[in-house]
């Protein structure tokens, strides 16, 4: 009897003993499904509201250079890049055909005027009608503007450069025949450079003519101060973006047309702003942007949805879908999914 009470007695200790080993073990799996994170806590900060664009440097003046006259190319005297002066000539067309117009207007000229100088003898001593002498000196008139139109078409087989600055593109090679009015070079003033670019509807508002910017430009690692100095009157239609210029001095003439631009634009209004890692930020199959949301009272992470404003420094803005004082998930997001049980880092 007393063997049989002792078998009892162990019985159930190794039973309660198994019990507590069953729950320590589910307990551990538990620990060990959780996925550990870093976390941060959801806040407002007070941000300056500046204005960052991209945008193209163009030059201040920038012109199309064609002849007057059509002809043959026969000399160009600039090459693409080099820089030219007001004035200077930059290419000739072959003037062997317009030197005879022009010479053969002289004879014009020549032969009408002795004619006006007989009859005018004439028409003195009144031997001559006044319709007779009215109609030689009519053509003594036409003759010399002939002569004069053919000494400006002759002077037209010359192009010279209406500014001064640099010669971007060279449209025609000696020997080609141009017509008249078709642009064979591109010259444009780059003493001082302009940055155009596209300012959204939203922060046309904040833009003034006279405004500072900040002009970065990567080619050259190098930033400059413009100012703002034309704000678009109209909307693009399809892009509903305003487009902005900002001049630039341009001393040495190291910016060139063509590169590209960033533009920080300074605003004197500070706003409120969520702003978080960028890193944090998830896209799903249907391209929406969420993050995880950690309930600190049951140890899991969330989906929640959120839409994403303009990039400050290296964190983005939250604009909905989050409130202050929530705590996202900003490392080992990649680890989980809606629900997940989190360990905090």
């Amino acid at each position: 009897m007393k063997n049989q009470a002792l078998y009892v007695l162990s019985s159930m200790i190794l039973m309660l003993a198994g019990c507590n080993q069953t729950q320590t073990s589910k307990k551990e799996k538990v620990e060990q499904a959780a996925i550990p994170v870093s976390i941060e806590e959801v806040k407002t900060t007070s941000v300056k509201n500046d204005i960052s664009v991209s945008g193209n440097i163009e030059g201040n003046t920038t012109v199309r250079l064609g002849f007057l006259v059509a002809g043959k190319v026969n000399f160009i005297g600039t090459k693409e890049g080099q820089t030219v002066k007001k004035g200077q000539i930059l290419a000739s067309l072959d003037p062997t055909s317009y030197n005879i117009a022009k010479q053969l207007s002289e004879v014009q000229v020549n032969a009408v005027t002795d004619e006006f100088n007989r009859l005018k003898l004439l028409h003195d001593k009144g031997s001559v009608t006044e319709s007779d002498f009215s109609k030689v000196n009519f053509t003594l008139q036409q003759a010399k503007l002939q002569q004069q139109l053919q000494a400006k078409n002759e002077g037209d087989t010359k192009l010279y450069s209406p500014i001064s600055g640099v010669l971007l593109k060279k449209l025609t090679e000696v020997g080609e025949i141009v017509g008249t009015g078709i642009p064979c070079f591109v010259i444009s003033d780059i003493s001082k450079v302009k940055v155009l670019a596209y300012i959204p509807e939203g922060e046309l508002q904040y833009i003034k003519i006279g405004q500072k910017a900040a002009i970065t430009i990567s080619a050259l690692d190098r930033t400059f101060t413009g100012k703002v100095v034309e704000v678009g009157s109209a909307a693009d239609v399809t892009s509903r973006a305003f487009t902005i210029k900002i001049e630039v001095d341009n001393p040495n003439q190291v910016i060139r047309p063509g590169m590209i631009a960033e533009a920080k634009i300074g605003v004197n209004n500070a706003q409120q702003a969520t702003l978080l890692p960028a890193e944090c930020i998830n896209h799903d199959i249907n391209n929406l942007t969420y993050v995880f949301v950690v309930e600190k009272a049951s140890n899991k992470a969330f989906k929640r949805e959120v839409s994403l404003g303009k990039m400050i420094e290296n964190k983005i803005e939250i604009l909905t879908g989050l409130n202050a004082g929530e705590w996202v998930v900003v490392a080992g997001q990649n680890k989980i999914s809606d629900g997940s049980a989190v360990t905090i880092k």
